[in-house]
This record gives C-alpha cells, sequence and structure tokens, in this order.
C-alpha cells in the first residue's frame, strides 16, 4: 500500500509542477505557492474518489500526503516549533479549499475565480485557471484511481 501512496504523492506533485498552470496561479516561486497549487489538486482529487472509494483507504492516503509535506517542510530547515505551527496553517487552507470548493461543479465560472483568487494573487484573468480545474475535474471524473497508484503518469486534460 505504501508504494501505491507514494504513486499518488508523485502524480499530484507532477500536477502541481505544470508550469503553465504556476505561471497563471502566481508570480512568485516559493515553497508556500507551490505546496498551494499541491493542495488545491489534492482537494479536487480527494472531493472526486471520496464517493467510489474506500474511507480508511483515503483516510490513510491523506495521513501519509500531510506526512510527506511534514517532510519537505523539515528539510527546508524549520524547527520542530515552526514545523507544528506551519503544519497546522497548511491543514487549515486544505480544509478551507476543501469546504470552498465542496460545490464546485454547480458554481458559475466567476464564482470559482472568485474561490481561487481567495488564495492567491492572479496575475491575469481567472479564466485559463478556472478553465484548467474545470478540465481537471472532468479528467478525475473520467481516471480511476487505480491508474494514479500504479506510477507516475503523464497526464493530459
Amino acid at each position: 500500500m505504501i508504494k501505491e501512496f507514494v504513486n499518488l504523492y508523485n502524480n499530484l506533485v507532477n500536477l502541481s509542477r505544470n508550469k503553465n498552470l504556476f505561471h497563471f496561479f502566481t508570480e512568485k516561486d516559493t515553497f508556500s505557492d507551490r505546496l498551494l497549487i499541491l493542495l488545491f489538486h489534492f482537494a479536487f482529487f480527494l472531493r472526486q474518489h471520496k464517493v467510489k472509494t474506500d474511507k480508511e483507504y483515503l483516510q490513510k492516503f491523506f495521513d501519509y500526503f500531510f506526512r510527506q509535506i511534514e517532510l519537505s517542510i523539515r528539510e527546508i530547515g524549520y524547527g520542530d516549533a515552526s514545523i507544528n505551527k506551519k503544519m497546522k496553517d497548511y491543514i487549515n487552507v486544505f480544509f478551507s479549499i476543501l469546504d470552498k470548493i465542496s460545490d464546485w461543479n454547480n458554481l458559475d465560472n466567476d464564482k470559482k475565480a472568485d474561490i481561487l483568487a481567495f488564495y492567491y494573487k492572479p496575475k491575469d484573468n481567472h479564466e485559463k485557471i478556472v478553465n484548467y480545474f474545470n478540465d481537471y475535474e472532468i479528467y478525475l471524473s473520467k481516471t480511476p484511481l487505480k491508474s494514479f497508484t500504479k506510477g507516475v503518469i503523464n497526464h493530459k486534460f
């Protein structure tokens, strides 16, 4: 199961490294900005797969996902007290994202843009980033969870 989690995590990281997406999402190239993009991908992923997937499996992956983030923060060099505070902040942001996108498919593009703009400062218009996450949502609905667990794949949507 650990190998499946590694592959799931790496697929989500791979999605968040999309240079075109990053270009629309933020001007800065910081750890926090990259992590925010990763959290959005993870939130949409969980939202899509929570219905068809065993809750225990997703909970274990959730724990693994945030453990990997914690390890990344440690590698940057933060101390234990800072790590605990940062992890609490990131988990709160993640749950906030989950809450705001819970009704994503029923929102118009302006409301979706408002949700995204709450977390980042857009460089240009929101249309491209909203379309990206609309396409990502469709891609997730058509792609079974198993395909994410077999290895890092080249995502095209």
